[in-house]
């Protein structure tokens, strides 16, 4: 018997801020989080602009137009 791998392309659904991250929930039901630091702009903007969020390409990516600020859901999941 043999497996076969299916890549599935991740892509964003929700984004919400704690006090020390930026979390977002993935379409495949898998929660990402990173701290906020590792986004300056994110980091100093207020929680107003930190919610004014739209996602790029259907899910691939997260932009923050009061900050100017886009984070790519593969940038998250790579390994730093």
């Amino acid at each position: 018997m043999s497996s076969s791998a299916i890549r599935v392309e991740p892509l964003a659904i929700e984004v919400s801020f704690d006090a020390n991250a930026l979390h977002v929930v993935l379409a495949d039901g898998r929660e990402v989080s990173a701290p906020v630091t590792w986004f300056p702009r994110l980091a100093a903007a207020s929680a107003a602009q930190r919610a004014n969020w739209r996602l790029i390409g259907r899910g691939v990516g997260i932009h923050w137009p009061d900050v100017d600020e886009d984070v790519s859901i593969e940038s998250l999941l790579a390994t730093r």
